[in-house]
């Protein structure tokens, strides 16, 4: 014999109420409904002992937030196996809440609903058998909520100077936070524009360090499958760095070789520490390995004219080129075979002349008239194809004529140059000359 159920409290008020003000056919239609729901568990050997509903508030904020669903059943089986289902409805999106019993006797089992959303939630329990099918439903009652779960945000936090250089530090932190749509299996997508090169969803921390410069106006929008959509806008200026800016102070030029000498760079920027900086230092065209100071001694150098530069590269590989022409005058006290190969001196009206005759100079000028004739009519046996001058690299172009990137992202500045970048984050430019791409 069947074991008889307990219906639910809240149906048993409903009822008792609904026979104080309701119409009597509203109450034989709740009844009806109930005999049904009881039924139908009977049929699969299950009783309904209890059912209590109660409002929950998760984040203590003084607002209902979940609802727990408590069910006590009792199988007149060997061995039942149900799946309790609550469902609950939103705005037209319905949400879903599983769990599975397996007992033999009475168990018991606790569904918690949480709101994702602000507003009037209708809840309904399912129960299904095993091959899946539904074995009936009840539904329950409506409840105002206040979702405490998290709704979707996203964050885009820039970390920089207030004046944007290239090569300056900048990073960008995406703060994402979405408890609703993982909650309930319904987790979106999220799109990122606006940035040179690809962002991928995984990147927390986005480095614009390398970025080229220009404007750039970021978007990260998001939009999960419970219809809940959120946006973050940045906006930022990376401007170009300028070339390192110095001078050359100069002591010992046009003093003679037994004095001192020195060039020193005296840097021309305000707040900028040259000290990183690559500095190269060439007489006469020959680099001075080793030397990366600001001085350099140039006491050693013989009597004559030098041509002494300074090229600066700043960290960014921008550099900036001075030269001065330095001129070192004999010492006054020379022995012979100094003064022989050093250039002559003046010493005013000390100085010995030579006299040069006319003879000497009408000689020396048909002498140059010769040679010029002889230049300006001789044909040159030599082949009229020349050697042609090492461009470097060979160009990196495709088949079609346009450039090589390799499979790297590129992007395009406001000046037209082509980017790309290489996943250590450095960047190349494409030189439209040369057709070749340069490291930045």
């Amino acid at each position: 014999m069947r074991e008889p159920s307990r219906l639910l409290p809240f149906l048993l008020a409903s009822l008792v109420l609904g026979c104080l003000v309701a119409p009597v056919g509203l109450v034989e239609q709740v009844r009806a409904e109930t005999n049904s729901f009881e039924e139908a568990l009977s049929e699969e050997g299950i009783t309904l002992i209890a059912l209590r509903n109660d409002t929950m508030d998760q984040n203590q904020d003084g607002e209902p937030d979940s609802i727990r669903v408590v069910v006590i059943l009792n199988s007149t089986s060997d061995w039942s196996e149900i799946e309790l289902r609550l469902h609950g409805l939103h705005k037209d999106k319905e949400v879903r809440e599983e769990q599975y019993m397996s007992f033999t006797g009475q168990s018991n089992a606790s569904i918690v609903y949480d709101a994702w959303s602000q507003g009037e939630h209708a809840l309904r329990l399912e129960f299904v058998n095993q091959d899946g099918d539904s074995i009936t439903s009840i539904n329950l009652p409506t409840y105002v909520l206040k979702p405490a779960l998290k709704t979707p945000q996203i964050v885009l936090d820039l970390e920089a100077p207030a004046w944007i250089e290239t090569g300056d530090s900048c990073t960008i932190d995406r703060l994402f936070a979405d408890e609703t749509g993982p909650r309930y299996d319904a987790s979106g997508i999220r799109t990122f524009s606006g940035a040179p090169f690809t962002v991928l969803d995984n990147q927390s921390q986005l480095d614009c360090s390398h970025w080229p410069a220009g404007e750039y106006s970021l978007k990260e929008a998001y939009r999960n499958d419970l219809g809940q959509t959120t946006e973050s806008w940045l906006n930022l200026t990376i401007n170009n760095r300028p070339a390192p800016a110095f001078s050359l102070s100069i002591e010992g030029n046009e003093n003679t070789t037994d004095s001192p000498c020195e060039l020193t760079m005296v840097p021309n920027m305000v707040d900028v520490d040259f000290t990183s900086f690559d500095k190269i230092w060439t007489v006469q065209g020959t680099v001075l390995e080793g030397n990366q100071s600001t001085v350099y001694d140039c006491t050693v150098l013989p009597a004559g004219v030098h041509l002494i530069t300074l090229e600066v590269i700043n960290d960014e590989q921008i550099r900036t080129v001075h030269g001065v022409n330095l001129v070192r005058m004999p010492g006054l006290t020379l022995t012979e075979e100094e003064a022989a190969s050093l250039p002559s001196r003046s010493f005013g009206e000390e100085t010995p002349t030579e006299s040069v005759g006319w003879f000497s100079i009408g000689t020396l000028g048909l002498i140059v008239c010769i040679v010029v004739f002889f230049l300006l009519v001789r044909v040159k046996d030599e082949s009229d194809i020349g050697l042609v001058r090492d461009l470097g690299p060979a160009p990196m172009i495709l088949p079609d004529g346009s450039p090589n990137t390799e499979g790297l992202p590129t992007v395009t500045d406001d000046e037209g140059v082509l980017w790309r970048q290489h996943p250590d984050g450095s960047s190349d430019w494409w030189d439209t000359q040369l057709r070749i791409w340069h490291k930045w």
